[in-house]
């Protein structure tokens, strides 16, 4: 167990910044549809992204804390290393952060209810449950095979059409659309993390969808999410601006290359693969902003 570490350090690690792509892109994306109908409001999209941070910043926390309560980080952990695990922050210290930046997301959340009205409160509630049983409780979402419905939800579907909505007051099928291709590009954060602790995952009775399904899904499905997030942008190809079709061609050729590099590795060299996984989520929330704005 290493002990040394700077305790600003330590928690900014333990938040997982690397990761934070995958809140704040479908949040960005949701803002671009509003603008793209003219119903853009800058207070609103801002709130949501501060409760979308700090949600996630909350649930990387609690899965440092409860993984470690549950004995998931052991010393053969191939991820980068957890600050409890580690002995860089007290047990309660993490979990006292968890709750810290739960509370916060909420009442940034609450904030919002201002401009979306009551019908956020139980999308609120169910987020804040959520980031707590994703990984504790009787029943945690994580090891029983519901992390990739918990991410398609929570990193898709949610923070793009509610962002559009207490923006629009309104939903669009746009919205719902590009919300999957979000969470479908985000699942592929969460294949690669568990395609890495594949072995270490089966002795701690963690049952991913990588556990449950074997290795090979993994790779398959990694591919296919990045496939059904490129079909359904493809009416944007459509427009007949060809800068456009040559970012969307530079993306998937990234993307391929990324894929490529992910079959051939394992262990701690797929570190590697989830920074890139992360990075390509913000790159195509990017792309698809620019097409929606310009």
């Amino acid at each position: 167990m290493t002990t040394n570490k700077n305790t600003f350090i330590a928690w900014v690690e333990a938040a997982r910044p690397k990761t934070l792509f995958a809140s704040l892109s479908p949040v960005v994306v949701g803002s671009a549809i509003a603008w793209r109908e003219g119903a853009f409001q800058l207070i609103p999209a801002l709130l949501c992204v501060a409760v979308a941070l700090l949600a996630q910043i909350a649930s990387n926390f609690a899965n440092d804390y409860f993984d470690y309560k549950k004995g998931a980080d052991r010393d053969d952990r191939l991820g980068p290393a957890r600050a409890v695990a580690s002995g860089w922050i007290r047990p309660k210290a993490m979990l006292n952060g968890t709750l810290v930046a739960l509370i916060l997301s909420c009442i940034c959340g609450c904030f919002l209810l201002f401009y979306g009205g009551w019908i956020l409160l139980p999308v609120g509630i169910g987020m804040a449950v959520c980031v707590l049983a994703y990984s504790a409780g009787p029943y945690p979402l994580a090891y029983k095979g519901w992390g990739d419905v918990c991410v398609l939800l929570f990193y898709g579907i949610v923070p793009v059409c509610f962002t559009y909505y207490v923006q629009a007051n309104g939903f669009s099928l746009l919205a719902f659309l590009l919300s999957l291709a979000m969470g479908f590009l985000s699942i592929n954060i969460l294949v690669v993390n568990n395609y890495r602790d594949y072995e270490q995952d089966k002795i701690s009775n963690k049952r991913t969808t990588i556990v449950l399904f074997g290795k090979r899904y993994g790779r398959i499905i990694y591919l296919v999410n990045g496939l059904l997030a490129l079909v359904i942008v493809l009416p944007f190809l459509l427009w007949e601006k060809v800068w456009l079709d040559v970012l969307f061609a530079l993306y998937f050729a990234l993307f391929v290359m990324t894929w490529t590099k992910f079959k051939r590795l394992e262990g701690r060299a797929l570190n590697q693969i989830l920074g890139q996984t992360s990075l390509l989520v913000f790159l195509f929330a990017g792309i698809v902003t620019v097409a929606l704005v310009i």
